[in-house]
């Protein structure tokens, strides 16, 4: 069968870890009790991870919880769109000298709120699409 439909162009990992690398806003995704949940967060790449920032409350439980996370990033530019899925471990950083290195990572807030928690998250897979934005082709 032949179709005009056109999903995208997978991305290596490299690929999606690179576009990742250049952007700062993201979605977090936990489960918990079978209900899941999504938190758009600001975060930085390091080192082969993520991490974000965070205060005590229903995220930072949530993954405390359940560390199997799924981190999503993506961005619409210029008729172009890309999309990358990190799936990993989330671990609350607790020793002195991590945090002290993670604070050395531009990961400041956004808004007027303390972040006491450093999170990363170890990826586990790296899955990316790069997209052609288009109208929809005629159906028959």
């Amino acid at each position: 069968m032949n179709t005009d439909e056109d999903p995208g162009v997978v991305l290596s990992r490299e690929e999606a870890w690179e576009l990742l690398e250049g952007c700062q806003l993201g979605r977090l995704a936990v489960c918990v009790a079978s209900q899941p949940d999504v938190f758009p967060l600001n975060f930085a790449t390091s080192g082969g991870r993520i991490w974000i920032r965070t205060n005590p409350g229903t995220k930072l439980a949530e993954l405390t919880i359940n560390a199997l996370v799924a981190f999503e990033a993506d961005e619409i530019k210029d008729g172009a769109a890309w999309s990358v899925v990190v799936k990993g471990t989330a671990r609350v950083l607790e020793s002195q000298s991590e945090i002290d290195a993670a604070d050395l990572l531009p990961l400041d807030p956004w808004i007027p709120t303390r972040k006491s928690a450093y999170v990363e998250i170890t990826p586990v897979s790296v899955a990316g699409r790069r997209f052609v934005l288009g109208a929809e082709p005629e159906r028959y």
